[in-house]
């Protein structure tokens, strides 16, 4: 997990709702900042427009169920930070659709084929161990159908940028949740088979991201 002793806490605010919105659990309630916390345009887009039973997998802190449209009936969560399992009760706690947390996390989900309506995929697709795997298993739990919800950062396309990314990712993923800062997720996505219906590209704080959804093929 993150090492947030190392971050002063004007450099944890700065990144809340603004790309990596959670920057791989910053603990912002441990800085005592967790009402700077709010709904973002980011969050909005990603979830606007869902019905149905959603799973979202690495819910942060939570924040993001204050953005799910009222036709969504259920929300699954799949977290397994115990600290922000905490946070995130007392999110869901004030809203209106029901919520429950599933056991398992994005390499393994013990659900049904098929259960799910959408996945939502929050900064967390960064930090599977295999990707690939992963996202074999998202593919497994929606319908014929589904979506996939996804706002990731991924590889800068500039080849320096690349480089340095790269260079970084062993010590980085041991400090930052597991994160591979030099993944192509977008391009995993659709080497999983997801038929990718729209992407939004943008560079925050230097850092390249996706938010998009893309479909299973029914």
């Amino acid at each position: 997990m993150t090492m947030i002793s190392s971050w002063r806490a004007a450099d944890v605010r700065q990144w809340h709702g603004h790309g990596m919105e959670q920057f791989h659990h910053p603990r912002p309630a441990c800085l005592g900042h967790g009402s700077s916390l709010r709904p973002t345009e980011e969050r909005r887009r990603l979830l606007q427009g869902l019905s149905g039973t959603v799973l979202e997998i690495g819910a942060g802190d939570g924040i993001k169920f204050a953005c799910y449209p009222d036709t969504v009936r259920q929300i699954a969560v799949a977290e397994t930070d115990s600290f922000l399992l905490d946070t995130v009760r007392r999110n869901c706690a004030q809203g209106a659709i029901p919520v429950h947390r599933v056991a398992g996390d994005v390499s393994g989900l013990p659900v049904p084929d098929g259960m799910f309506d959408a996945v939502v995929c929050s900064l967390i697709l960064c930090t599977a161990p295999d990707l690939g795997r992963s996202l074999t298993e998202i593919k497994r739990v929606l319908e014929p159908g589904g979506e996939l919800r996804f706002y990731e950062h991924v590889r800068s396309a500039h080849h320096f940028a690349a480089a340095a990314e790269r260079l970084v990712t062993p010590l980085w993923s041991q400090v930052c949740g597991g994160c591979h800062p030099a993944r192509d997720t977008l391009a995993a996505i659709e080497s999983a088979g997801f038929v990718v219906d729209h992407v939004s590209r943008f560079t925050v704080m230097g850092v390249s991201h996706v938010l998009g959804t893309a479909r299973k093929a029914a």
